[in-house]
């Protein structure tokens, strides 16, 4: 039986082979990886990573493709909304010792900051990330200090992820197209990254981004005073002007 895709899913289904073959090298699967696919809808990427995995799991909402999806002997299908899955205990239970996950999917455009943000909770468990998203989205991810794009999504992931646009999308390669262009992220988590209070960050970084045209002094400056801070920070300047380093640098000050 043909799945009609539902907007209330925001489901737009990969159908371009060279596309997905791209995608695929770009994951690079290795034999035993314990690896998740969020949203694997029709399986059009499934099957060519389980074949090289052996064994994947996926986390679909969508109840006629969970069913559908559970008939593969290769897959452990959970039936769930991504944002209710607890990332941990998935790990837990999909992970080797000594293992983390690898996190794959094309990611409802609706949805899909939310989801990034779920995943930033359980990062300590993730190995990386290779996300399908809409163009703009992954701009504004990876996007450098003193350009438009630049952002709270921006500080936000850079803090904790390196990022890079591994690869362009175009609206034909879906049934039906979307809309908007899409690419590939991939996110790598630092193997260091600084200590730090990550709601003191996104408060911090929500307030400096709210007037992005004005001076911090009208926004981040005032937050600041109000806090009692009373450290070096230049606030002569607009917030996208302002590097992740230094975002993150504050945030430890008013910490200390």
């Amino acid at each position: 039986m043909k799945h009609i895709p539902r907007k209330r899913f925001g489901q737009h289904f990969l159908t371009d082979k060279g596309i997905i073959e791209d995608i695929v090298q770009a994951i690079a699967p290795r034999p035993g990886q314990a690896m998740v696919e969020i949203g694997p809808g029709l399986a059009a990427l499934t099957q060519p990573l389980v074949e090289r995995l052996g064994n994947l799991t996926v986390i679909e909402l969508d109840r006629d493709l969970a069913r559908q999806l559970r008939e593969h002997p290769q897959l452990s299908v959970v039936e769930s909304d991504i944002l209710k899955v607890d990332i941990h205990e998935l790990a837990r239970t999909a992970c080797a010792p000594g293992q983390k996950l690898r996190v794959v999917g094309n990611l409802p455009y609706n949805i899909s900051t939310p989801i990034l943000f779920h995943l930033l909770g359980a990062v300590d468990v993730i190995e990386d990330q290779h996300f399908m998203l809409q163009k703009e989205v992954i701009d504004r991810m990876v996007a450098a200090p003193a350009t438009s794009d630049y952002g709270r999504l921006s500080v936000m992931l850079q803090w904790r992820y390196a990022m890079e646009n591994v690869l362009f999308v175009p609206p034909h390669s879906f049934d039906p197209p979307p809309r908007v262009d899409s690419a590939v992220v991939r996110m790598v988590p630092h193997a260091a990254p600084a200590a730090l209070d990550v709601k003191l960050l996104s408060e911090l970084v929500q307030v400096a981004f709210s007037q992005r045209r004005k001076l911090l002094r009208h926004t981040l400056g005032q937050w600041l005073t109000a806090r009692g801070f009373t450290g070096a920070f230049d606030v002569q300047r607009r917030a996208e002007e302002v590097p992740v380093a230094e975002y993150v640098a504050l945030v430890q000050a008013l910490a200390d």
